[in-house]
């Protein structure tokens, strides 16, 4: 059985995406990661390799931390520990690159190429890549409104 892992959207200590990234981990040691999410584990050039290249952790040795067990946010400090500590501007930096991915920049081919894809080329309201993801698990537009709700 597949699962979808978190939203790219969800935070941990205020930062985005981190929890997706150690969901994915998780879902993927038991076997419930659908295959399409497979490739993307960890690579570099993907969203996983960034959020571990911005806090200088190496992604095998996240996955092997997280296999061992603890919750996102004893997780993110094990990171700060072995990597570099996150400040408030660093947080700030992070979360605007991440939620604004494929919106007017190096990702827009990529998101332009997925939307083909998924025969959505007329959907004005999905530009980023986070947009996209949510879409395509089931949780756009309705999970926009509730994290919004949410920090409100």
């Amino acid at each position: 059985m597949s699962t979808y892992p978190k939203s790219p959207r969800e935070k941990t200590s205020g930062m985005i995406y981190f929890p997706r990234m150690l969901d994915k981990i998780r879902l993927h040691a038991r076997g419930e990661l659908g295959e399409d999410y497979h490739a993307n584990l960890g690579h570099q050039k993907a969203a996983d390799g960034a959020c571990c290249n911005f806090l200088r952790v190496n992604y095998d040795d996240l996955r092997e931390r997280v296999l061992q067990g603890g919750t996102d946010q004893e997780i993110l400090e094990w990171c700060f520990e072995k990597g570099r500590r996150l400040n408030e501007g660093d947080i700030m930096v992070w979360n605007a690159f991440n939620s604004k991915l494929g919106w007017n920049d190096f990702g827009t081919p990529t998101l332009k190429k997925l939307k083909q894809r998924h025969g959505i080329t007329d959907r004005t309201d999905i530009v980023t890549i986070a947009d996209l993801i949510d879409f395509d698990e089931g949780r756009f537009p309705q999970e926009r409104n509730n994290l919004q709700t949410q920090q409100t």
